[in-house]
């Protein structure tokens, strides 16, 4: 028989700019799933900082106090259910729209968009590196990928 999986999907609207804020929202989401005995609790792309952010996300200071807070956020949250969550990285100088798997207090895994939309009010072409398309992580044994947008359009 198959261990039961339960992942809590945060249906939260976070603010675009307000980092601290929408980390307080990740905490307190993750605490209400905690009690429910989720394994994983999934928020959107790009949370911890809002969507879009347009040329905020190119402001050092900014997407540093963004990555600060993924990394404060999986030390908090390490007893209890893994968390999901969208936001920018930063590696060898480039800038990524990403989605962090994190779990036991760390960043286990970093999936980084490839397929960066183009048009209307999405610019993510100028504003971040295209990343390797990436397979599946691991929680609780368990493979789990996680398309970021477009990246699921695409085969």
């Amino acid at each position: 028989m198959a261990k039961q999986f339960r992942i809590t999907l945060a249906q939260v609207n976070p603010t675009v700019g307000d980092i601290a804020g929408n980390c307080a929202m990740a905490q307190k989401t993750w605490d209400m799933a905690k009690a429910q005995g989720a394994d994983l609790v999934a928020f959107p792309e790009m949370f911890i900082t809002g969507y879009n952010t347009q040329d905020l996300v190119m402001k050092p200071a900014f997407h540093t106090d963004a990555i600060q807070a993924i990394q404060d956020l999986a030390t908090t949250c390490a007893d209890g259910p893994a968390i999901a969550i969208g936001g920018p990285w930063v590696e060898d100088g480039d800038l990524y729209n990403a989605y962090f798997i994190l779990s036991g207090g760390k960043i286990k895994s970093t999936v980084k968009k490839h397929h960066l939309p183009n048009e209307t009010v999405f610019d993510e072409v100028r504003l971040y590196t295209s990343g390797p398309v990436s397979g599946p992580y691991v929680v609780d044994d368990l493979r789990i990928g996680s398309p970021i947008c477009e990246d699921g359009w695409h085969e």
